[in-house]
């Protein structure tokens, strides 16, 4: 199964689950919500023992409706996505860009869940899970949703490399609305794997999408820079895009509420926006060209406070004149 890809960044740890540990959940919450409604039943069935026939087949009716439909709608939207099955089995329901789902996409999952799962007993399901290249069944499909993994096993997770500090946020200003999910996860697959493949073959690999990259981009690799180095800039413009991006939906979502400004609660990662610290440790500048050196210092003049008696220190600015009204001849 491949990685959760979202629209402008790809989602780190969050892999598509499976039928085996789906169908788990699935019978952990039948088990549970069926134990509630027969509860829930006999205790309506008592306390409505004087009732007609007509009010008592209203009052089944609703108890299924609201206990079998509307309890697991209710759980998922109240918990993110995460029933009790699925946090016992370490899944989650999310939306297609990795976001959490809401009250809506509760609701068409579960009022499909009805026909696929409870009226043909989970065929429908299994099937559409088979049948889906990122295991969804058809409540995931018309609700825009994905059954996620958050727990994998140790030793599973992989995590992108840094890029070298000088080719970072290098390229804030490119375009990557156009570049599809199966190159991103190629490139993403390579930078996770490229210290185990062959030296030969992990260059002309890097070189081969690093080209594939540029093209969709429409602007061609920097001159000099590694191809691996320039992948690894590239995923990680992606992801602060995505960091940038969920956090506004969550404040947003939240009202707004909290620090102002751009990078307020950002969690700490690679790149400008995690506030890093800047070292990479993969040996980037081994594939650079002669002479292009593997960092680029920038030097930075600092600002001297002005000297007693009002004079400007030496390497200070000049401080500008007073605004007097008054324009001096030329």
């Amino acid at each position: 199964m491949s990685e959760l890809v979202t629209g402008d960044a790809v989602v780190l740890g969050l892999r598509p689950a499976k039928l085996p540990s789906r169908a788990l959940a699935l019978a952990i919450d039948l088990v549970v919500v069926g134990t509630a409604f027969v509860l829930v039943s006999v205790g309506l069935a008592v306390a409505t023992a004087g009732l007609d026939e007509a009010a008592f087949a209203a009052v089944s009716v609703a108890t299924f409706l609201l206990v079998l439909v509307g309890a697991p709608i209710a759980v998922e939207t109240l918990s993110h996505g995460r029933s009790l099955g699925k946090l016992a089995c370490g899944l989650r329901v999310v939306r297609d860009d990795g976001g959490p789902i809401r009250f809506r996409h509760a609701l068409v999952r579960g009022a499909m869940g009805v026909v696929e799962i409870l009226m043909t007993l989970g065929v429908v399901a299994a099937v559409a899970s088979l049948v889906s290249a990122r295991g969804r069944r058809l409540g995931d499909v018309f609700a825009g949703t994905l059954v996620v993994r958050e727990r994998l096993p140790a030793g599973r997770s992989a995590t992108v490399p840094p890029p070298p500090p000088w080719l970072v946020g290098r390229f804030a200003g490119l375009d990557l609305s156009a570049v599809p999910d199966e190159l991103w996860l190629a490139v993403r697959q390579y930078l996770t794997r490229m210290h185990q493949l062959d030296a030969d073959v992990g260059r002309a690999m890097a070189g081969r999408l690093a080209g594939e990259l540029s093209g969709w981009t429409g602007v061609p690799a920097p001159v000099g820079v590694p191809a691996a180095a320039y992948l690894a800039a590239v995923v990680n413009e992606r992801q602060t895009r995505d960091a940038h991006r969920m956090f506004a939906a969550s404040r947003a979502a939240s009202g707004g509420s909290g620090s102002q400004g751009p990078q307020a609660g950002l969690p700490p990662g690679p790149g400008p926006a995690g506030g890093g610290t800047g070292v990479s440790e993969q040996p980037w500048g081994s594939g650079a060209a002669p002479g292009v050196p593997a960092t680029h210092p920038v030097s930075v003049s600092p600002v001297r406070p002005a000297a007693a008696g009002g004079a400007t220190a030496p390497g200070a600015d000049p401080a500008p004149p007073p605004a007097t009204g008054f324009a001096p001849p030329a």
